[in-house]
């Protein structure tokens, strides 16, 4: 059955009536205006003592809620610069030692690919084809200048890579890497520049970045969530700091495991902006909020990785 829809003081009001403490019940009103009631519940369900009538744990307090909102986007946001530089470093390893071996037009090669064929809605087609699909839609709706220009100068010729994928989504780079095939030597070329020694393991790491981006890019929830896509953690000869502990389930389960991926690439790239110093500092900005919720369970901080 559908229930009535609330106001927003209805909706405070029976926040109370189920344990829920305001410390100022104005501001809340004004941000429950601005970020919905549905969205915020995502960040209270663990403080519940009852979830069929939704009943709160003494104590519970919007205000809590709230930090725990702000740290969450605050730490998409931290995440998002991360994944841009990964983004543009994978882009240019695989514009510039593909092109260099194959010719500008190698992502239309079949020989360089996996011919898997899988069926979508009916249809089949080898992977290889369906990224292909993608990757000429991307290129399709571009608004980028050089894109609309080798479409009025050359319309139905195929673009160069170093043209195509720089418009190419992080999804569309990750499923391009993980089709290669496995014995071309440009797979782990890419793979050691980026400083991991294992194509196979740098592939799902790929994959799970792209999932996370998906994730901020859509303003989703991090907080407490369980991955669909898990990067492998075992990292052979890293070529710098890593773990010296394997990581629990818990740990490779939540968002954890990849921000560490992430945090390892962003340290091999050398990038100016340290995203593993904002990560502590906001942290320790926040230190009543659960870092458990994404995986950072006691002892994260003593790692080598996390030094």
């Amino acid at each position: 059955m559908n229930k009535p829809a609330y106001t927003i003081t209805d909706q405070i009001a029976l926040l109370k009536q189920r344990g829920m403490i305001f410390k100022d019940e104005a501001q809340a009103h004004n941000h429950l205006q601005n970020i919905s009631y549905y969205r915020f519940k995502g960040y209270w369900w663990d403080l519940q003592s009852d979830t069929t009538q939704h009943l709160f744990y003494p104590g519970t307090c919007f205000e809590d809620i709230l930090d725990r909102y702000d740290f969450d986007r605050k730490l998409r946001r931290i995440l998002f610069g991360g994944i841009e530089r990964i983004e543009i470093a994978v882009r240019t390893r695989l514009i510039y030692h593909l092109s260099l071996a194959y010719g500008g037009l190698w992502y239309l090669n079949p020989e360089l690919f996996n011919q898997v064929t899988v069926n979508i809605n009916g249809v089949n087609k080898t992977v290889h084809l369906w990224v292909l699909d993608e990757l000429q839609r991307e290129f399709a709706r571009s608004q980028e200048l050089f894109i609309k220009d080798h479409q009025r100068r050359y319309p139905g010729q195929a673009a160069d890579a170093w043209k195509i994928l720089e418009v190419a989504s992080m999804g569309t780079l990750s499923k391009f890497y993980k089709n290669l095939k496995t014995n071309l030597p440009e797979r782990s070329i890419i793979a050691n520049k980026m400083g991991v020694n294992s194509p196979h393991v740098f592939s799902g790491w790929l994959e799970s970045i792209a999932y996370i981006r998906n994730i901020i890019a859509h303003h989703s929830r991090l907080w407490s969530r369980t991955l669909v896509k898990r990067p492998g953690m075992q990292l052979n000869n890293p070529q710098g700091a890593w773990f010296s502990q394997p990581l629990r389930q818990g740990q490779i389960d939540k968002p954890f495991s990849t921000i560490s991926c992430m945090v390892y690439l962003c340290n091999f790239l050398n990038q100016p902006q340290d995203m593993k110093r904002e990560i502590i500092d906001l942290i320790n900005a926040y230190p009543c909020v659960p870092v458990y919720k994404y995986g950072f369970f006691n002892g994260w901080q003593t790692e080598p990785l996390w030094k």
